[in-house]
This record gives C-alpha cells, sequence and structure tokens, in this order.
C-alpha cells in the first residue's frame, strides 16, 4: 500500500484532537510522575549532563505507561484500555519497552557519546594556535558519533510504527516493521519527523514564554516549577500525536483490524 504524507498528518491530528479530553485524562499520572522526577533532579543532583540523561532514561518509564494505553486508544478505542497509565507496569509494558529499545537504543547510546564528547568541547577553543592535541581527538571523535546519529534515528522512524504492533499485543520486530514499510520509507520518515521537529518546537515555547512571563512578573521562585508543569505536558501532547502518526501508519500497511489476519507484506 502506498502512504500519502497528508493523509497521515491529517488523520493524525484529527485523531488526537478529536481525543483531546481523553488525552487530559490518560496523561494526568505520567504527567505528575515526571514533573516529580525532574523536581526531584533538579534538587537532588548538580545539573551535569550524565545527570540531565540518566533522569531522560527514568522518564522512559512513565511516557511507556502513557504511551501504550495511548496507543490502544488509537486502535481499539477507549473502552480496551485496562487502566489508568501510571497506576500500574504489566507484561505489556514490558514487551513495548524492550521493543523500543530494540528501535531507538543504538540512537540513545549514540546521542549519549555525542553530547558527552560534545559537551566537553570549549567552543572558544576552536581554531586557536596551537592546537591542543586532546581538543582535536574529541572532535575526530564527534564527527562519526554525530553521522551516525543521524543515520541510526533515521532508521528509528522509519521502524517505530512497529511499536503500536506490540501496544495490541501482537509479536513484532523492527525487521518486520521494515518488510511491510518497504517502497514508503521516506513518507514514513517524513511524516514522524514532521510531528517531532512541531512537538520540540512547541515544547521550546512552552519553556520560554512562561518562564520570561513569571521572570518579568518577579516570580522567580515559581518560575521553574511553572514551566516544566507546562513543558512536560505539552510534550506528553508531542509524544500522543507521535504514537497517533506511528498507529495510523502501522494500520494502514498492515490491514490490521482486531482478530483479522494481517495483510502480507
Amino acid at each position: 500500500m502506498r502512504l500519502s504524507f497528508p493523509e497521515i498528518l491529517s488523520e493524525s491530528f484529527g485523531l488526537f484532537f478529536a481525543r483531546l479530553s481523553l488525552f487530559f485524562h490518560l496523561v494526568t499520572i505520567p504527567w505528575i510522575l515526571s514533573l516529580l522526577l525532574r523536581i526531584g533532579a533538579a534538587a537532588s543532583t548538580e545539573q551535569t549532563l550524565i545527570a540531565v540523561l540518566m533522569e531522560k532514561a527514568v522518564d522512559v518509564i512513565p511516557t511507556v505507561m502513557f504511551i501504550v494505553a495511548w496507543m490502544r486508544v488509537v486502535l481499539l478505542g477507549p473502552q480496551r484500555v485496562d487502566r489508568l497509565p501510571g497506576l500500574g507496569w504489566s507484561r505489556r509494558e514490558t514487551a513495548f519497552l524492550i521493543h523500543l529499545l530494540k528501535v531507538a537504543g543504538i540512537t540513545f547510546v549514540l546521542i549519549v557519546a555525542f553530547t558527552l564528547t560534545v559537551g566537553s568541547i570549549d567552543p572558544t577553543a576552536l581554531g586557536k594556535a596551537p592546537p591542543d592535541p586532546e581538543l582535536m581527538r574529541r572532535e575526530a571523535m564527534a564527527a562519526p558519533l554525530g553521522t551516525g546519529f543521524i543515520v541510526s534515528a533515521l532508521l528509528a522512524l522509519r521502524v517505530s510504527f512497529g511499536l503500536a504492533a506490540t501496544a495490541v499485543d501482537l509479536g513484532w520486530s523492527p525487521r518486520r516493521s521494515w518488510a511491510y514499510g518497504r517502497g514508503n520509507s521516506w513518507v514514513i520518515i517524513g511524516s514522524l519527523f514532521v510531528i517531532l521537529a512541531a512537538s520540540a518546537i512547541a515544547t521550546s515555547i512552552a519553556v520560554v514564554v512562561p518562564l520570561s512571563l513569571l521572570r518579568n512578573l518577579g516570580a522567580d521562585s515559581a518560575a521553574a516549577i511553572v514551566t516544566w508543569t507546562i513543558a512536560i505536558l505539552v510534550s506528553y501532547g508531542g509524544a500522543a500525536l507521535m504514537a497517533t502518526a506511528q498507529a495510523v501508519i502501522f494500520r494502514r500497511l498492515t490491514s490490521w483490524r482486531e482478530g483479522v489476519p494481517l495483510a502480507q507484506a
């Protein structure tokens, strides 16, 4: 089946906004958990790159609980959500997390390595003479890591729609996603990248605007918490849009219906 870029985006945004009230219901507990994690990390540790990356890794847990429930809403309907996300962890979430690691695990490792390498480079030292051999070595390491991250991120986007299969308890693998998506690679990547970029922009705005307004009002003590609260909610909205698009792509490529055999890849 040939996918259409405008149709995927139109259906994904339509499904998300049609279930906006349900989104706020399902996201409540994961949102609170992520916010508490952010506050706890800010209060208890020095904000180093390692600490931030560790926080992001732990934050995958509430995110997975929400995404699994949201994908089931898109594919099966609201009545098939077993429990409110955040109230428990089952084999379904475990299978989803394992599948997610297969899809994006290498990408995460590469971005960690790239961030640690680039984060240790002083931009003011670039291009100065005499060159520092250690700085030159780190610059040389950063280039292939950055390239590897871009390639692995594109491949992860390409096969990520298969996560929807795990959410509805189908045995799945990135290899099957690759087979079902054959001939639609750039439509899949482009659709998901647009949503990812829009989510990143919206989250950035959700950080900058409230922070600036509250600081101008002199509410510096509350600025951080209010900003985190809004930004985390917006980021969950972006995750829901992404999951919706992945579910739409999965359903279109496989002709999936509950109890009906999948179309041939």
